[in-house]
C-alpha cells in the first residue's frame, strides 16, 4: 500500500508543473487570422502568460503578421526594416510581460477590415510554493490544564 502511494505521489510530482504550464492560443479559434473579426472580443477574458504562444493561422499568400507598437496598431502602419510572418501558422512566444499588438500587413487589411490584435501578456505561472511544515508545540507548555485536547488544531 505504501509504495503505491509513493507512486502516485511520484506521478503528481512529475505532472503537476504540466498544469500550470504554458498554452497555446490559436488567435480567432475557428476562425483563424482573418479580415473582418473583431479580435479584441476574442482576447476579453483570456489570460495570456509569459511562456505562453499566439499561434496566427490562414492561408499562405493571403494575410502576414507584424509586431507592432500601439502607435503603428493605431495606425496600422508596418515597421520598417521588419520581415513579415508569413508561414500561414505562426507561432510567437510571449517572453516578456506587457503589451503587445500585431496586425496584417497585407492592403487594408488593418486600416479597413480590422485585422488587428492588441494583448496584455501577464508574468509567467508561477507553481504554489510548498506549505511550510507546522511547527511541533507541546500543548502542555501553551494551553491550560482544563482546555479541552479536541479543540487543538495540528
Amino acid at each position: 500500500m505504501a509504495s503505491n502511494m509513493l507512486g502516485v505521489i511520484v506521478i503528481l510530482a512529475i505532472v503537476s508543473p504540466a498544469l500550470v504550464s504554458a498554452k497555446d492560443f490559436i488567435v480567432g479559434d475557428d476562425k483563424g487570422w482573418t479580415t473582418n473579426f473583431d479580435y479584441q472580443t476574442w482576447a476579453e477574458g483570456k489570460d495570456f502568460r509569459v511562456g505562453d504562444r499566439l499561434v496566427f493561422k490562414y492561408p499562405v499568400g493571403a494575410h502576414n503578421v507584424f509586431k507592432v507598437n500601439g502607435t503603428g496598431f493605431e495606425s496600422c502602419i508596418k515597421p520598417a526594416l521588419t520581415e513579415a510572418l508569413t508561414s500561414g501558422n505562426d507561432a510567437i512566444v510571449l517572453a516578456t510581460p506587457g503589451r503587445k499588438w500585431y496586425i496584417c500587413g497585407v492592403a487594408q487589411h488593418c486600416a479597413a477590415a480590422g485585422q488587428k490584435l492588441f494583448i496584455t501578456v501577464n508574468s509567467e505561472w508561477m507553481a504554489p510554493s510548498p506549505s511550510p511544515s507546522p511547527i511541533a508545540i507541546s500543548a502542555s507548555g501553551i494551553l491550560p490544564k482544563f482546555f479541552p485536547k479536541a479543540m487543538l488544531f495540528e
